[in-house]
């Protein structure tokens, strides 16, 4: 895996993928920055959340759960001294569709905490206190 990130001006960046998809990072106007794009912290929360959402929506699935809407909202906490890397975060999924059984969700939860998804174990793993919690709303 590969990706680019140039500086443009400021404190923004474009960041390419190696799959060729660009994003703009900047950072705040009292830091050099103009605003333009997520910070690169909430870039790392924002792939932790995709990543954690795409393993609960495929094993859902898979498992021919009648999912019609997922959302992922994640809180973070940082350290107050420098690196003011994240010290918590907790992802609470909120889950739609008609007869979700409660049973395949908290198992898809789980299997992506516990198992599938590389960006929240790996950022687990270096001390971060993960947490999920999810919601069921029936459509």
């Amino acid at each position: 895996m590969k990706a680019s990130v140039k500086w443009t001006d400021g404190r923004q960046f474009v960041a390419e993928s190696g799959s060729g998809h660009a994003v703009v990072i900047d950072g705040p106007p009292d830091h050099g920055g103009r605003n333009t794009g997520p910070r690169p912290m909430e870039m790392l929360l924002l792939g932790m959340g995709a990543c954690t959402s795409f393993d609960v929506l495929e094993i859902l699935e898979k498992s021919r759960a009648p999912v019609e809407d997922c959302v992922a909202d994640i809180e973070a906490e940082r350290a107050d001294s420098v690196p003011s890397v994240f010290t918590k975060i907790h992802v609470h999924f909120t889950v739609t569709g008609k007869g979700l059984k409660e049973k395949q969700v908290q198992r898809a939860v789980e299997l992506s905490a516990d198992k599938y998804c590389s960006a929240s174990i790996m950022l687990a793993k270096g001390g971060v206190e993960v947490t999920h919690s999810y919601t069921i709303v029936e459509s």
